[in-house]
């Protein structure tokens, strides 16, 4: 038959098919929210990636997921928002624009401040425009009249009122604490930005003199450098060796400075010796017991990890040529006189990947736990969050409830600066969202604030807040789900509900879906070290997105991490050219056909009803899946649907009437293939946006796009249980006789006969009326359908639900090895019968189960004693 204009090319290429095709999305502002007051709102932020490269796997798994959901939704007939934007990304992105200008010649001091933030937006326009090329590759339905960025004037505004707010009420304060400090990009660090990993090191052990007398006392450090900073020996009060020692003094080493030995209930006994060095600018513990002692808190390093005036003759010196130095000069003094090795985690800063020093340092601090508290008291309310899995609220809960104070500023230029000045002479200090207005007497905080500070403020940020009259916010806060990896519940996730629930007094989300990791084919993390990344554009440029995104979604469930491996991808994209191949078959078949001509008023064949029915059953399935975030199972529902049911099986008996001379058989068959593909690929559409478009298209369709095309509604009319059972029936016989023949060799091309023993009349008439089909795939010499079949001597034979089958293939029979097969299968249903049973006579089971589930059991148990009671039959004939 001749192709019409509505034809698809002969093979499937991904790059022609997915070429324009964003444009046409988005010039049809198909993406875009509407308000639209008749449609019921659903909202999504995107979680914004960092401007400091490209989109990797593990964003393009992320964003597939919450393009998926919002494509459903917004063919469910919601007014989808679904919010991008980009994270300003303060340390990381600060580390590459310097690593930029290293290049140059120059630094971020030569060019002052201004000069420098000109480059780090110069920056941010790069790789945002990378990160939206990126977007549109995947094909994300993102709303971009509505992207933010994080350091937007709108975004600065929160940012500001969050600050002031929090420093009125007392949560922010600035204090002299220890915090973590990165000597490589010179800024503090929050606990959670700090990596530890186990570092072979060494214990000190040293022997410090005590004052006026001949007597030492032990201690051991894996720092010694920082024994330059001691201001005290600790002991315990009760520990009896050293209560004569108590309010004595011990001259520190090097130093000659005189230090008290103090009793502190902080101390362990039984570890090592029982005493140990107090060095509260350099230890948070040391910083506590300091504070209880009233302690001097001596400095002994600069920002750079080089140790200061405070360290004498070391003064100068990195931290660690230090360490070897005072180690060497300890040795000769005699003080040190055991060196053991010793396997300790050490923090790493995530960010640079130096060693992270504990740091007395002046910062700025959100004081947690009245926020956190409140966050907490929001789960037991009916707006709690839903986490899924539901195991990750306890991981949320665990953080929550041991929380620290949270240190939010930052040594940087890139970032919020902080709102806070200090007076000239005075030194007052003036915190608010406008600058003082004497500002030549005042001068501004050097610091900015923690990326994580107005990422936490994003879902509301974005939708205009603190403009509570903001129609965004009003219509789509607080946001439907929030989709991103478990691995930044401290970062992220917990910062917004804390944030939201103070500020808006809601929930930021009413879900959060929580994805795994994704890693290579052995389970280990993509690293540039291990050289095993892989780019996502270089899957989409080899196997089309479509496939990237259906292999991303269906290769794990909620909450796994995934193993990428490329026979996968290309499994999918196998599974993509089977439905280009099945669409431009019934494309083909529809010349002509209009969407008016679609009618299924006509007598439906078998086939027909069964796949409407299937469709239904598809339907169900995908959508209950797809609404609990079980994209896996969704996929599952609707491949074994396209390729087993729609493509091996209700296509091939297609083919009759439309290869036939019946011309209303013919239109029936058109209807129902164009009905069922059209549905499918609605269904399809949020799995593989590119591929469903191009084929729905050239279909018979109402409508511009796909995109906003009706979702598939179960349709009650075209739900046929008894097909199903006869298409059942008649599909296990035809795979009965092609495994038969398979078993023998004999080709389907050559006739043979073939005999049907039902189990009653009913089952013959229903055989009888789709001989048809039996004769078609089965090819026959003779066919015999009846309920008294006298079953030949020498046949194989095969047991289906209501029926037997027989195939007199004399000559090409091994008996023995014919009873081995049957005994094989008798083996299965007695283990059917077995199992079937055991679980009908389980009152537990029979209690609890509905009474829909009881009756499919039994209906099964009946089913397998007739099917065990044939092949028994079949074997005593066999072998008599």
């Amino acid at each position: 038959m001749q192709e019409n204009n509505n034809s698809l090319p002969p093979k499937y290429n991904h790059h022609a098919v997915e070429q324009n095709r964003y444009k046409f999305w988005l010039e049809g502002k198909y993406f875009e929210a509407t308000g639209d007051p008749d449609k019921e709102p659903f909202s999504i932020v995107i979680p914004p990636p960092n401007v400091t490269g490209r989109l990797h796997l593990g964003h393009a798994w992320d964003t597939t997921m919450q393009d998926t959901v919002s494509r459903m939704k917004r063919m469910q007939g919601y007014d989808v928002l679904w919010l991008p934007g980009m994270d300003h990304a303060g340390i990381a992105t600060q580390a590459k624009v310097e690593a930029r200008l290293r290049e140059e010649g120059t630094n971020r001091y030569e060019l002052g401040r201004d000069k420098f933030l000109e480059k780090a937006w110069e920056w941010k326009e790069e790789y945002a425009d990378f990160i939206r090329s990126q977007w549109e590759k995947l094909g994300l339905g993102l709303d971009y009249s509505r992207e933010r960025f994080t350091l937007d004037e709108g975004l600065s505004e929160a940012v500001k009122e969050v600050f002031v707010t929090l420093y009125e009420k007392g949560l922010i304060y600035r204090g002299e604490y220890i915090i973590n400090w990165d000597p490589e990009t010179k800024t503090a660090l929050s606990d959670i930005e700090v990596i530890y990993k186990e570092i072979k090191g060494n214990f000190y052990h040293m022997k410090y003199p005590i004052k006026d007398s001949d007597e030492t006392i032990e201690i051991a450090t894996t720092r010694p450098e920082t024994m330059l900073g001691d201001t005290a020996v600790a002991v315990h009060p009760k520990d009896e060796r050293y209560q004569h020692l108590i309010g004595k003094t011990v001259v520190l080493p090097i130093t000659g400075r005189e230090i008290p030995i103090v009793a502190d209930d902080y101390v362990d006994m039984e570890f090592g010796s029982g005493a140990v060095k107090i060095t509260p600018a350099h230890d948070p513990n040391d910083f506590e017991i300091g504070n209880r002692h009233d302690l001097e808190r001596v400095l002994v390093m600069n920002e750079d990890g080089t140790m200061n005036h405070n360290a004498g003759k070391y003064k100068d010196m990195d931290r660690f040529e230090c360490r070897k130095q005072i180690v060497k000069d300890l040795q000769e003094l005699g003080v040190l006189f055991k060196i053991e090795e010793h396997i300790h985690q050490v923090g790493h800063s995530e960010r640079s990947g130096a060693v992270v020093e504990p740091y007395l340092s002046t910062q700025w601090f959100v004081k947690m736990q009245p926020l956190a508290d409140a966050a907490l008291a929001l789960q037991d309310t009916d707006d709690k969050i839903n986490f899924v899995p539901k195991r990750f609220e306890n991981t949320y809960f665990n953080w929550m409830e041991n929380i620290r104070d949270w240190c939010i500023s930052r040594q940087l230029w890139w970032g919020h600066r902080i709102p806070a000045w200090y007076h000239k002479e005075t030194g007052e200090i003036y915190v608010g969202k406008e600058a003082p207005a004497d500002i030549e007497n005042w001068n501004q905080d050097e610091d900015v604030l923690d990326t994580w500070f107005s990422s936490a403020l994003w879902p509301f940020s974005t939708m205009g807040w603190p403009n509570e009259d903001s129609k965004d916010l009003k219509r789509y806060f607080p946001t439907d789900v929030l989709i991103t990896g478990y691995d930044i519940i401290f970062f992220w996730v917990a910062r917004m509900i804390f944030q939201s629930k103070e500020f808006t007094g809601k929930r930021p989300f009413k879900d959060v879906l929580l994805h795994g990791l994704i890693r290579d084919e052995q389970g280990r993390k993509f690293s540039k070290s291990l050289g095993n990344g892989v780019d996502p554009m270089d899957v989409i440029e080899k196997y089309g997105a479509d496939s990237l995104r259906y292999f991303l979604l269906t290769g794990t469930s909620p909450g796994q991490d995934m193993r990428f491996h490329w026979e996968k991808v290309e499994s999918t994209w196998n599974f993509v050219n089977k439905i280009w191949n099945a669409s431009r078959f019934s494309l083909m078949n529809m010349e002509g056909f209009t969407y008016e001509d679609i009618d299924l008023t006509g007598e439906l064949s078998l086939a027909d009803k069964w796949i409407l029915t299937q469709l239904n059953e598809t339907i169900e399935q995908v959508t209950r899946n797809t609404n609990k975030y079980e994209f896996g199972e969704a996929g599952r529902h609707l491949h074994n649907f396209i390729w087993d049911e729609l493509c091996d099986w209700y296509i091939e008996m297609a083919k009759i009437p439309l290869y036939g001379e019946d011309e209303h058989a013919k239109k029936t068959t058109r209807s129902v293939l164009a009905h069922v593909l059209d549905q499918t690929m609605r269904l399809l559409h949020p799995f593989m946006p590119f591929v469903t478009e191009e084929i729905w298209q050239k279909l018979p369709h109402e409508g511009e796009s796909i995109t906003i095309a009706k979702w598939p509604e179960v349709n009650i009319n075209f739900h046929d249980e008894k097909a199903s059972e006869e298409m059942k029936r008649l599909v296990a016989i035809i795979k009965s006789v092609r495994n038969i023949r398979a078993e023998v060799d004999t080709p389907m091309s050559k006739q043979i006969n073939l005999l049907i023993q039902a189990k009653d009349e009913s089952i013959v008439a229903e055989l009888e009326n789709n001989r048809h089909y039996v004769e078609r795939f089965c090819n026959p010499s003779e066919l015999t359908i009846s309920t008294a079949i006298d079953a030949p001597d020498k046949a194989m034979s095969a047991v289906v639900t209501g029926a037997e089958i027989f195939l007199p293939l004399e000559g090409l029979i091994d008996f023995d090895k014919e009873i081995a097969r049957l005994e094989k299968e008798l083996d299965k249903w007695n283990k059917e019968v077995e199992r079937v049973q055991k679980k009908l006579q389980n009152q537990g089971f029979i209690s609890k189960a509905p009474q829909a589930v009881i009756d499919e059991e039994k209906k099964k148990e009946q089913d397998y004693l007739e099917k065990q009671a044939a092949v028994k039959a079949r074997l005593e004939e066999l072998k008599g």
